[in-house]
């Protein structure tokens, strides 16, 4: 079953039961994911601009999209309209198809992977994983890597609160830490 197909059947039901929705279209729901990558040191190597790019291609199934300093920053020797990064935004179904591969394969194959912190989470309930090493990707072959490279995953939700998001993530099976204090 997918994570579309769960979602419906069962996800949206549970949130309802719990939180009482008058109806289930009040449940929270996934709404999109961008996935990011910032050059940081590699600004002025365009090869590893391309490497990238591709990589996140590979990896979302999507084409991606070079973003562009903003401002000029002289102390990171940033320029206004240089490239700095690239990113995918996902939505519909290569979204939950993306989030249904990040929790069944990516996570496991994380070296010293305990689950995700509930400090991930923002004020709206959407939630924030870094990765240090993006060869965890099944789509990523570790013998055509040339250099490592990080990249960050955000899922956005349309929940209300931060309780009913980590309910939802939850529910789609995420692995969640409780924090203890």
């Amino acid at each position: 079953m997918s994570l579309k197909e769960k979602y419906i059947s069962e996800i949206r039901a549970a949130l309802q039961n719990t939180f009482h929705y008058k109806s289930v279209a009040g449940a929270p729901r996934f709404t999109k994911v961008v996935v990011n990558v910032g050059f940081g040191k590699l600004l002025k190597d365009a090869k590893i601009q391309e490497a990238v790019r591709s990589t996140l291609e590979h990896i979302t199934g999507q084409k991606s999209v070079f973003t562009k300093a903003r401002k000029s920053i002289s102390n990171f020797k940033v320029r206004e309209g240089q490239i700095i990064g690239a990113k995918v935004t996902l939505r519909g179904a290569r979204m939950y198809d993306f989030i249904d591969k990040l929790i069944n394969i990516t996570f496991p194959r994380v070296r010293d992977f305990r689950g995700l912190s509930e400090k991930s989470f923002d004020q709206r309930g959407n939630l924030a994983i870094g990765f240090k090493e993006h060869v965890a990707f099944p789509e990523v072959r570790s013998d055509e890597v040339d250099r490592l490279h990080g990249l960050e995953v955000a899922v956005t939700t349309d929940a209300k609160t931060p309780e009913e998001a980590k309910m939802l993530f939850r529910l789609a099976g995420f692995p969640l830490q409780k924090i203890t204090k």
